[in-house]
């Protein structure tokens, strides 16, 4: 299910405005996403028989490091400040990241799930708002969001739903995540 997209605001600068909460926003998803991956491979890459949960999480990291250099680029192109939440942000991703990690392979695998499910919906709903106003970036859009469900996909596979109390985990990181979004959209 996607986010309905947010009607045009009116008056001069609105378009712009918008904008850049969408661009804030996605920079400070990205940055929270690289630092999940990091605070779960700072626990499982250490530890034998994580190999492989750690490859992955390797590789989704660094598709989650090209989405935030390219919102580092179009920050600067745009003039916009990233959130004021950056440090913040950083912080809580890590531990996320570590948290869910401790509890072991599948519940990192479910905070990837978790996480992933919003920003589909997230990103769905910005590439129906900026289909027409700004198509080169509703493109490019769709290509994180196609990454985003291969990463959602992979950690279903992985037994994402396996984990120890899942349902109350996945419901807790989503409710994050959506708070994080309006939070990050404004400041």
């Amino acid at each position: 299910m996607s986010e309905k997209p947010i009607p045009p605001r009116p008056g001069l600068g609105a378009p712009g405005a918008r904008l850049a909460e969408i661009l804030r926003v996605d920079h400070a998803g990205e940055l929270g996403a690289v630092h999940i991956y990091r605070g779960q491979r700072a626990v499982l890459g250490a530890g034998r028989g994580h190999e492989r949960t750690a490859a992955q999480l390797a590789e989704m990291e660094g598709h989650e490091a090209v989405h935030l250099a390219r919102f580092d680029r179009l920050l600067t192109e745009h003039g916009v400040r990233p959130t004021a939440m950056t440090p913040f942000w950083r912080l809580a991703g890590f531990a996320l990241g570590a948290g869910t990690a401790l509890m072991g392979d599948k519940a990192a695998h479910a905070c990837t799930e978790a996480v992933e499910n919003v920003i589909e919906q997230h990103y769905a709903g910005q590439i129906a708002e900026l289909a027409d106003r700004e198509p080169a970036l509703a493109a490019e859009l769709s290509k994180f969001r196609d990454e985003e469900l291969a990463h959602r996909d992979t950690a279903v596979e992985e037994g994402a739903r396996e984990a120890p109390g899942y349902a109350l985990l996945s419901a807790v990181i989503q409710a994050g995540c959506r708070a994080a979004i309006k939070i990050s959209e404004k400041l």
